[in-house]
């Protein structure tokens, strides 16, 4: 009992540190590419932020929903990617965590400073009312990131063995 409690704090740390990590890296990438840019670039920017959420959201979705069966059996007719796949669904836990909470929330964060930034351009450029444009790039990205996710989830339960085997693959060429 007490190594497992351990290996969760072990867990904890790791992911923690992780999202700390992955924090810095979209702070430094938003930074960069926000800094003296158009608010058409600034809103692809933002809505890459919202996409990768969605996306990363969808395949930690799949993993949690996936059948290992499915994979056991493509994996033993060595089917490209699906020894990967079963060790996703065996730590599907994991993968959630870090594909839902660390990437999805770092991506919620990320997109919302981008907001910010978007709203300061239509501000300062066009003299937009302040309050109106922060409440409303605030809302516009809320909607995009959860009803974005709400499809996502219905998509990620449906199709889990496609997107695990599709991410399983793609894992698989940068795993040699």
């Amino acid at each position: 009992m007490k190594n497992k409690k351990k290996n969760n704090f072990d867990w904890i740390l790791k992911v923690t540190l992780l999202a700390f990590i992955i924090s810095i890296i979209m702070s430094l990438v938003s930074e960069i590419f926000l800094k003296n840019v158009g608010v058409v670039i600034a809103i692809l920017i933002t809505l890459i932020f919202v996409g990768l959420g969605i996306l990363f959201d969808i395949i930690g979705v799949s993993v949690t929903a996936g059948n290992i069966k499915i994979f056991n059996s493509m994996s033993s007719k060595k089917v490209r990617g699906a020894n990967i796949a079963v060790k996703l669904i065996q730590n599907a836990n994991k993968v959630s965590s870090v594909c839902c909470d660390v990437v999805g929330d770092v991506c919620g964060v990320a997109s919302g400073s981008a907001g910010v930034v978007i709203a300061g351009i239509l501000v300062n450029t066009y003299h937009f009312n302040t309050l109106l444009v922060s409440v409303l790039t605030t809302a516009v990205i809320a909607m995009l990131t959860i009803g974005g996710k709400a499809i996502g989830k219905g998509l990620a339960i449906r199709e889990s063995t496609r997107i695990i085997h599709f991410v399983s693959k793609v894992i698989s060429i940068f795993k040699r």
